[in-house]
């Protein structure tokens, strides 16, 4: 064993809850669970954590656009088609690399302090992107926005299928698929993007019923609604993520959920622009696969996982029901949800899993009293409580600190 790294603490997935373990780590993955106590028979060279730290999968951000960082507080309050249309595009169009590379760098660094360890990027210059999640280490999917139905030179078409042929085999970094929205994109493009994701396998990751002008849009453009679109299409399969999904109907979740396909809930973000969310937990009985994103800070105003997970439990309840959805359904959403979606052997700890880990410190009066740990991580915690973060085995935050980052911040 070489470079063994020990996290010691409570160990918690969504199989439970292991008191007084060492998790192991050698190189990338978890080499092994042990009790607490056996860690002097194993060779390590670093130890972290203690009786009062929690351990957690690293939290898989399935839907976000990290450099909106920059709109944060900006159109607070407007509905959804008027704070797009005619605050943010307009400023988006502005964008320059260095600019967009910066805010992407400071929102990367929002998600990993508050315990993601893998993010999934939808957005324009997609390569500057890819550059700041190089240097912070994080895991990064990300796509390069794509659209022709809007007079938007940064969604170029051809501009997406070129970062994916860039970026595609890079360390930590993941080149996906990005079309805008069913709506936003023409049918022979989203088409062609089907049929190029089918060729490289790549994940195709869209905005789907976001919006009532959305699907207004699509019956009248295509005699369907976005989901049937996307099947007669045949772009709806176990590759496809699609974020926010607010108004999907009866037909449309029950053809969503025998396509394998997965559904990013961001329930902050559709709640505070549309007043509504996700038919989650209707996809979620019939058989689909949920994740769980953040969306943007400029829509949500955080990128706070720990957070999102407190607010998927309660909007969910307030929509189907106090005994339909509890902290268990969320934070599987949260971790093995989005590690399915990403096609990652990760989302539970457990030996030859990546060791993308997350250490929180629960020495705070809020996570008393001791025992509740599920309960207090969903409902009581906060994105502050995380102290560590590993990501591929190596320490990408340390207590306020990132390690990997060699920018100046006096540049930022």
């Amino acid at each position: 064993m070489n470079d063994v790294k020990a996290l010691i603490g409570t160990v918690m997935d969504i199989r439970g809850v292991r008191e007084n373990v060492a998790v192991l780590i050698e190189g990338k993955c978890i080499y092994d669970i042990i009790p607490a106590d056996k860690i002097r028979e194993y060779d390590v060279d670093e130890v972290f954590g203690g009786e009062e730290y929690l351990i957690i999968p690293g939290l898989i951000n399935s839907h976000t656009h990290v450099a909106m960082t920059k709109f944060r507080g900006l159109g607070d309050d407007l509905p959804l088609n008027t704070w797009l249309n005619d605050l943010i595009w307009p400023m988006e169009k502005e964008w320059n690399r260095k600019e967009l590379r910066k805010w992407a760098l400071l929102g990367l660094m929002e998600a990993v302090s508050n315990g993601s360890t893998t993010v999934n990027e939808h957005y324009f210059l997609a390569g500057e992107i890819a550059k700041a999640a190089q240097e912070l280490r994080v895991r990064a999917f990300i796509g390069q926005t794509i659209m022709d139905l809007v007079d938007f030179p940064l969604a170029e078409p051809k501009e997406g299928f070129k970062f994916f042929k860039r970026w595609k085999n890079q360390e930590l970094i993941t080149a996906t698929l990005a079309p805008h929205a069913t709506d936003t994109v023409s049918r022979d493009l989203l088409e062609e993007i089907g049929n190029f994701a089918k060729k490289e396998n790549a994940l195709v990751h869209i905005h789907l019923s976001q919006s009532k002008e959305e699907v207004r849009k699509v019956r009248k453009r295509e005699g369907l609604y976005p989901v049937e679109y996307l099947q007669k299409i045949n772009i709806l399969d176990k590759n496809l993520i699609a974020a926010h999904g607010v108004y999907l109907n009866n037909t449309e979740i029950k053809l969503f959920a025998k396509s394998g396909a997965t559904l990013a809930h961001c329930p902050t973000s559709l709640a505070k622009l549309e007043g509504s969310i996700a038919p989650t937990m209707q996809l979620w009985k019939s058989g689909a696969n949920i994740s769980l994103g953040n969306d943007c800070a400029a829509s949500n105003n955080s990128l706070d996982m720990i957070e999102e997970m407190k607010i998927a439990a309660i909007l969910n309840k307030i929509r189907a029901g106090p005994e339909q959805v509890g902290a268990a359904e969320v934070f599987y959403w949260a971790t093995l949800g989005g590690a399915r979606a990403l096609r990652l052997k990760a989302g539970i700890i457990q030996r030859n899993y990546l060791a993308d880990l997350v250490l929180i410190n629960t020495k705070k009066v809020h996570f008393l009293p001791k025992g509740y740990y599920l309960s207090h991580l969903v409902y009581s915690a906060k994105g502050s409580d995380v102290e560590m973060v590993f990501v591929n085995g190596d320490v990408i935050y340390n207590s306020g600190k990132f390690p990997k980052i060699k920018t100046s911040f006096s540049d930022l």
